[in-house]
């Protein structure tokens, strides 16, 4: 017994067209027409887009920051990404100050082992180098985390010197791993902060006034210029400004190998969310992350970025904390309200309705941005990432045809805001399978135990 979806038009990175899907057991089988044998299931797919399963490049579920745990954790996360048609989560391991990166991999494994309802994988985050840690970057290849995570903001926390992004990029290189980069100049920014508190300014708005949009382009310039130095490929992650965009175009000039990721709030949300600076309102809590919202001009110039191929993948960031009880933490000091917003959930449907049907992107664009190009980039093609025989069958079913708004009390997502609420969104996920299992039905999540696995990426093999 199989699956058929019957009538959709299938959609790819490269191409559009009318045809059936078989599926049998957990991959797709056949493409073509008249596929049904005695017994199959026939799921309509008529006037609908049969596209690849979603891939999110960037979550961060079950985060403890201190003061506070994200309030989604694997298990409402990943239901969530598959109610928004996303099929595989890429999250964040990230070592502790004097911990082992086998021991940051193993506290993952913990939280998120038999819990996941979509399949997973884990970027490594590097906090603390030293020669043990240099060595287990091969190990951490061996377990199937071929990517890494450096940051250049947190300072006294999570941030690191050059020295450290240098010989990490250089081993990284030896390994055929890939790192990616939270580029803000943390020294700044730190600077930035103590200086608006001692002023008395404590709204949320001085969370963006403090994280201008040239610490940056500052960072991404400088690790840029020490990636040239180390010759080794860099990811950027969330990317949130056209002067940042610039300093990547300059250096793909030089012959820079860099790949970048941006996020759906840094296409449809700017600053304004902030309100002014003598505003009394806490809502501008909602929209505190790093980076912060931009300008219009940045969200156009990221758009273009989209289109022309120089920003390759779409993340989320999503780090979900409820306005109420967590956000409010920093009530009364900006710098206190803990940073991150959802997204998981909303991420097919927004790019559809605002790249898509506004003629921004195409929907082949769409797919390679969501999905294809994740899965090339992390060494999960062809399993995943297309709609292809002998691929995994992680497949959504979008229904054009349908419209409707945004709101938080519609979400599975366990956060009691979304920052898109009241946007429109045209097209909905009308089904989504993991691995052949119908998962999503008619938008509705199909309860079952988890099934999610854990993925074993291969190594990067740059372009």
């Amino acid at each position: 017994m199989g699956i058929v979806i019957k009538g959709g038009k299938i959609v790819t990175a490269v191409d559009s067209y009318l045809a059936d899907v078989r599926i049998e057991g957990e991959k797709i089988v056949s493409i073509g027409d008249n596929l049904e044998k005695p017994c199959d299931e026939i799921i309509s797919a008529a006037g609908c887009y049969v596209l690849p399963g979603g891939i999110d490049t960037h979550t961060h579920f079950d985060l403890d920051v201190g003061t506070t745990v994200t309030a989604d954790n694997f298990a409402s996360g990943t239901k969530a990404a598959l109610v928004g048609g996303t099929t595989t989560i890429l999250d964040y391991a990230t070592q502790n100050k004097g911990e082992s990166l086998k021991s940051a991999l193993l506290g993952q494994h913990k939280k998120s082992n038999g819990v996941c309802y979509c399949d997973y994988g884990f970027h490594m985050g590097i906090t603390d180098w030293n020669d043990k840690v240099s060595e287990e970057m091969e190990d951490m290849i061996q377990e199937g985390v071929t990517s890494f995570k450096l940051y250049m903001a947190y300072k006294g926390n999570l941030q690191v010197d050059d020295g450290v992004i240098f010989k990490a990029l250089r081993r990284c290189k030896e390994v055929k791993g890939l790192i990616g980069f939270h580029c803000e100049n943390g020294d700044i920014i730190d600077a930035l902060i103590k200086e608006a508190k001692e002023n008395g300014n404590k709204a949320p708005i001085f969370h963006a006034l403090t994280r201008p949009a040239k610490v940056e382009r500052e960072a991404v310039a400088r690790v840029l210029n020490i990636a040239e130095l180390a010759d080794a490929p860099v990811y950027i992650v969330h990317l949130s400004t056209k002067e940042g965009l610039l300093s990547i175009l300059d250096a793909r000039k030089r012959g820079n190998e860099v790949y970048v990721e941006t996020c759906p709030q840094y296409l449809l949300l700017n600053d304004s969310k902030y309100g002014g600076e003598d505003s009394t309102s806490f809502e501008g809590a909602k929209y505190v992350m790093s980076p912060p919202l931009r300008k219009e001009e940045d969200q156009e110039a990221l758009w273009r970025g989209l289109k022309t191929g120089e920003i390759i993948t779409l993340g989320t960031d999503h780090c979900s904390f409820n306005y109420k009880g967590q956000k409010e933490l920093g009530l009364i000091d900006f710098s206190k309200i803990p940073n991150g917003a959802p997204g998981v959930e909303h991420r097919m449907e927004l790019l559809y309705t605002y790249g898509v049907l506004e003629g921004r992107i195409s929907i082949n664009e769409m797919v390679a941005l969501t999905s294809t190009n994740a899965a090339k980039l992390f060494g999960i093609f062809p399993q995943k990432g297309t709609i292809a025989v002998g691929s995994e069958a992680d497949i959504v079913v979008l229904d054009p045809n349908y419209s409707t708004k945004i709101t938080a009390k519609k979400q599975t997502q366990k956060v009691d805001y979304t920052p898109y609420e009241g946007f429109l969104q045209q097209g909905k996920i009308e089904h989504v399978f993991l691995r052949g299992s119908k998962v999503v039905e008619n938008s509705r999540f199909l309860e079952h135990e988890p099934s999610g696995k854990y993925l074993v990426r291969k190594p990067f093999s740059g372009r």
